[in-house]
């Protein structure tokens, strides 16, 4: 049983100040002094508009804005713009002040996204259309204009799962489910990997807690083993590459709970059945014009140390996943006797593995050149937006549609013309009637 919450004011607001600092502290070379004021300013008004408030647990609400806009800069490697919005997230919903306030406080564009991260309240509508389908029809209509109002939504719904253990059970698993039928599949379409995984494991935490501790306990007890295979495995490829003057810096990540419970039930095996639950990275700086070479070279020095598997070479270089995803993958077998991942990528393509758009995003703020994962996301969003503007649909009907845009398994159509065009999984030839022009779907009777 969790420990009760005691609050001593005088810890509370040493604690407050602390975690101001340490948010700062990690933007403080990336803004201005007039962006420092901004941020000031928000802090202060957000601490003022919640300073009766508490969560669930007992702690000041304070917390989790900044925790929000601690995720928001610190592991999506957003803004000042979007760092505020995190900061005031709560505050229109809330507390007295309005989104008018926001507007006069810190202008138009602030006020908008927080505006579209503010649930609707005393809304009047149909009795058969969930308001919660109407909220999310609210997000994507906010999304569809500024992608920032869901990368700050994802930070809040992963810091409400980090601290879900303080709720009672039946809000546990409604938030839980939730997450896994709304959320993860945006932060997964969205390429936020390491987002999608934490939010998966804790929305399986909730809906299915005797597997996950299952599982767990299984992983916390071959940990040391793993640990052992991974040094002996890695370090003749290490003593090669600094012969070879490649530097590049090795890592490990362990397969989700979710993710192993998945390959199980899909596969029908059991735990130890599994052979990738780890892999290892091998990540270099790199100008990108040398980026594939050196990952080719990197790839000939564990080919040349170990037997590969050809049957598993995943090459994402010159064909990136939908959402972004660049990596060269091989899989070798170990002195050991187990198989191994190695997946290899330059800084860039990391970044891009682990933040998916918002690495895009934070580019285009930079003027890079757009590139195809940048088009392609933007044909999501024009999608969004004809849904959203059809007078035929209602929040079902357009959560349903939406469901089945962030699905990433697709199919890829050639037109007379050889353009190619991309629709998902299942989709019919009256699909990609309408997908190239309305009128071509509403007449067409056969192909």
């Amino acid at each position: 049983m969790e420990k009760a919450y005691v609050p001593d004011p005088e810890l509370e607001r040493k604690m407050i100040v602390r975690k101001y600092r340490d948010l700062l502290s990690y933007m403080y070379d990336k803004t201005t002094a007039e962006q420092k004021k901004l941020i000031r300013k928000a802090f202060t008004l957000a601490v003022n508009a919640h300073k009766d408030m508490r969560r669930r647990s007992g702690e000041p609400y304070i917390y989790h804005p900044i925790a929000v806009a601690k995720i928001v800069t610190q592991e999506i490697n957003l803004g000042t713009t979007s760092l505020v919005c995190a900061l005031l997230h709560d505050v229109v919903e809330d507390t007295d002040y309005t989104l008018d306030d926001m507007r006069e406080i810190f202008g138009e564009k602030v006020a908008r996204i927080i505006d579209g991260l503010t649930k609707i309240e005393d809304l009047v509508i149909d009795s058969n259309v969930s308001i919660q389908a109407e909220n999310f029809r609210k997000i994507f209509l906010s999304m569809s204009e500024d992608v920032r109002v869901i990368l700050i939504k994802l930070a809040d719904r992963l810091h409400n799962m980090r601290t879900l253990g303080s709720m009672p059970p039946e809000k546990q698993w409604k938030i839980a489910s939730e997450t896994s039928y709304f959320y993860v599949p945006i932060a997964h379409r969205l390429g936020l990997y390491a987002i999608k995984s934490e939010l998966e494991d804790f929305a399986m935490q909730y809906t299915d807690p005797v597997t996950y501790r299952f599982i767990a306990n299984k992983l916390k007890h071959t940990e040391a083993d793993r640990q052992t295979l991974i040094s002996d495995f890695v370090k003749p490829i290490q003593d090669k590459l600094k012969a070879e003057g490649i530097v590049a810096e090795m890592s490990s990540r362990t397969k989700s709970v979710y993710s192993i419970y998945q390959k199980m039930k899909r596969k029908n095996i059991n735990f130890e059945d599994i052979y990738d639950i780890f892999a290892v990275r091998f990540v270099f700086d790199s100008d990108p014009k040398d980026e594939i070479r050196t990952c080719w070279a990197i790839y000939a020095i564990v080919t040349s140390l170990y037997e590969t598997n050809p049957e598993r070479e995943r090459n994402f270089l010159a064909h990136p996943k939908p959402n972004g995803y660049q990596s060269l993958h091989v899989t070798a077998m170990s002195k050991a006797g187990k198989w191994v991942e190695v997946q290899i990528r330059s800084r860039r393509m990391d970044e891009i593995a682990e933040k998916g758009f918002a690495a895009h995003y934070k580019y285009k703020e930079e003027n890079r050149t757009p590139d195809e994962y940048d088009n392609r996301v933007e044909e999501w969003l024009m999608k969004i937006r004809e849904v959203l503007n059809s007078d035929k649909t209602n929040a079902i009907d357009f959560l349903n549609e939406i469901k089945l845009n962030l699905d990433l398994k697709e199919v890829f159509i050639f037109t007379p013309k050889g353009d190619m065009k991309q629709l998902p999984a299942g989709s019919t030839v009256l699909d990609l009637a309408y997908d190239l022009h309305t009128n071509l779907g509403d007449h067409c009777i056969g192909a």
